[in-house]
């Protein structure tokens, strides 16, 4: 498994010729996209700067697009999709955080969540959590210190901040870092995992570079 960033919430997820996208810029973003084919596209809210659908379809490879609460299952990968509460951009709306079952890893995607109540739902998620992606910029979505305190109350095995370093935030990686104290922690061009590579991980915090 490859993970990488590409900045807000725009995450690459690729094993085999399996490609997952979560949460994609879109053209009508504001904020720089990229585009590549992949097999799945997840979004958490219904908003240009996660709906970028487009930016992830390339050629004939049309994506399996995830877009609301609920059970999923495409080419042996299990989704669960639970509705969540987001301010971003000052409303309201749903948010749909999803719990994604690869390759025997369970990875936690929060999206622009900004509620931090949400415990019942990941009750239901059927095993623990190996990798938690979790935003922090604020703004809408949760405070840095909000965020951590949320990733270590799930007990991850690995906490990966996403939605921070836009234009107008300086400080939430600071703070989040801060908090996990590991303020000198630099970031990795992409991120490489196995299974057995979690094996005795207990909430260990990795920044992608945003590529």
């Amino acid at each position: 498994m490859v993970i990488t960033f590409h900045g807000l919430e725009f995450v690459k997820i690729s094993f085999g010729d399996m490609v997952l996208a979560f949460n994609p810029i879109s053209k009508d973003s504001k904020h720089k996209s990229v585009s590549f084919g992949a097999d799945i596209a997840v979004t958490t809210l219904n908003d240009e700067d996660f709906n970028g659908i487009q930016a992830v379809t390339r050629g004939e490879k049309e994506p399996f697009v995830i877009l609301r609460p609920g059970e999923y299952e495409y080419k042996g990968i299990f989704i669960q999709g639970f509705s969540g509460k987001s301010g971003y951009k000052g409303k309201e709306r749903i948010n749909t955080f999803y719990n994604v079952v690869l390759e025997e890893t369970n990875i936690c995607f929060l999206g622009a969540i900004s509620s931090a109540n949400i415990k019942e739902s990941i009750s239901a998620m059927e095993n623990e959590v190996d990798i938690l992606f979790v935003p922090i910029g604020g703004d809408g979505v949760l405070e840095a210190d909000e965020a951590y305190k949320l990733a270590v109350s799930l007990e991850p095995k690995i906490i990966i901040p996403i939605h921070y370093g836009y234009e107008g935030d300086k400080n939430s990686l600071k703070t989040f870092l801060k908090e996990g104290g590991v303020e000198n922690l630099k970031p990795v061009e992409k991120l490489t995992l196995r299974k057995k590579d979690l094996i005795g991980k207990e909430g260990e915090i990795v920044v992608l570079a945003q590529n």
